[in-house]
């Protein structure tokens, strides 16, 4: 005997508050199709039926259990427990009294779907106690004889109509345990859409620091050269200006090839870390600056990426600062982790022009780039002047990264 199963609306499934989402495997059409048959049936069958006497008192019933039948296709969410309790309750009350009444006829199919929904419908407790109620009304109403139609129907039908409430039950928990797999995993999809919209976030964080890394800094050198070129056309001394001009051509190729490594980088190609620092260092002028402890050993691509970005950082703050001063890094390989180190003497030279007067000197996020590059990959960064020792005076970058 097929159950009651209620299906919400198909314009609540967006919104808790509305209702629940229809769970799948729930068919409204046959819920509303065995409804109906048992209407009908009730129709043709049950007697008498009429506008007056017992007829009329059988057609009342049959109304009101018909209503009680068919209304099970409220949503839940329309209808509070309580208020469902007692139109549950009242139905079954109806159907015991329907069967009692009637001469002839399916009215015990009435009790029989009510119960099968009363499972559905309510906690489990209370269907059951309504359910028992079922059978009691409904198997005293035969075993007493208290209607005509009592010898047509075995009282023991009349304690089972109760019994369809297990299936109801049944019912719901599967229904339960669908709706909490659907909402699982729509958290589930909730949290990798975080998730993804987190990593383009950070994707985009990475970038503008790969932009920053490539066009401000070369930027602010080539402009740097520049002005100093304008400022010695004053003074007509020709082999200075080409100089400066010679350097922003320098500075023009060097863009070039740091234009290149951050198209590496994006497309996350592992470039060799060693030769990449040894490269770059003499791009800027310092030969055989570069000291390698440890043993070598393969980096992630983050993690190469990142520190040389890190060390041409410093190199360009050097440049731009320090003009002239020597500079020297350290590349360290241990068993707990991977230290980069910059160490570049004070100026040799007075800064350019863009160095001291803003217009080329940066945007000021160098510092905080290279500590975000650090923390991404949970590492540690220090800088900042050395105050004792034989190197006092210099300026000094370390970036430490875990293993």
């Amino acid at each position: 005997m097929a159950m009651d199963r209620s299906n919400p609306s198909p314009g609540q499934d967006t919104a808790r508050e509305t209702g629940p989402r229809p769970v799948p495997g729930q068919d409204s059409r046959i819920q509303w199709v065995a409804s109906l048959a048992v209407v009908i049936s009730g129709i043709v069958t049950i007697r008498p039926m009429g506008l007056s006497g017992q007829g009329l008192a059988v057609l009342l019933l049959f109304v009101v259990n018909s209503a009680a039948l068919l209304a099970r296709r409220l949503p839940e969410h329309k209808v509070p427990p309580r208020l469902a309790m007692a139109w549950l309750g009242l139905g079954v009350v109806a159907a015991a009294a329907l069967i009692g009444l009637s001469s002839s006829g399916s009215a015990y199919l009435f009790a029989f779907f009510l119960a099968g929904h009363i499972g559905y419908r309510l906690e489990t407790r209370p269907a059951l106690v309504l359910a028992a109620l079922c059978s009691v009304l409904c198997g005293a109403v035969l075993f007493l004889r208290l209607g005509p139609g009592h010898e047509l129907l075995p009282w023991v039908l009349g304690l089972v109509t109760g019994t369809p409430v297990v299936v109801g039950i049944v019912n719901r928990s599967q229904r339960r345990a669908v709706r909490a797999a659907i909402e699982s995993a729509e958290a589930a999809e909730r949290a990798a859409r975080a998730e993804a919209q987190s990593a383009v976030l950070a994707e985009r964080g990475r970038i503008a620091r790969d932009v920053h890394d490539v066009l401000a800094h070369s930027l602010a050198g080539i402009n740097m050269q520049l002005e100093l070129a304008d400022a010695l056309i004053e003074t007509g001394d020709l082999a200075k200006v080409r100089e400066a001009h010679g350097k922003a051509h320098a500075l023009v190729k060097e863009s070039l090839r740091q234009a290149q490594w951050t198209v590496h980088a994006l497309r996350e190609d592992t470039l060799p870390l060693v030769d990449t620092l040894t490269a770059m260092l003499a791009s800027s002028g310092h030969h055989d600056a570069l000291t390698v402890t440890g043993t070598v050993r393969d980096l992630p691509a983050r993690t190469v990426q990142n520190l040389l970005r890190i060390g041409q950082e410093a190199l360009t703050n050097a440049a731009r600062h320090a003009p002239g001063g020597a500079v020297r890094m350290e590349l360290a390989f241990t068993e707990e982790s991977t230290t980069l180190s910059v160490r570049n003497r004070p100026a040799a030279r007075a800064p350019g022009a863009g160095a001291s007067s803003g217009t080329g000197g940066g945007s000021g996020m160098g510092l905080i780039g290279m500590r975000e590059r650090v923390a991404l990959l949970g590492g540690t960064l220090t800088a900042g002047p050395v105050t004792e020792g034989p190197h006092q005076g210099d300026w000094h970058v370390e970036a430490v990264i875990p293993r």
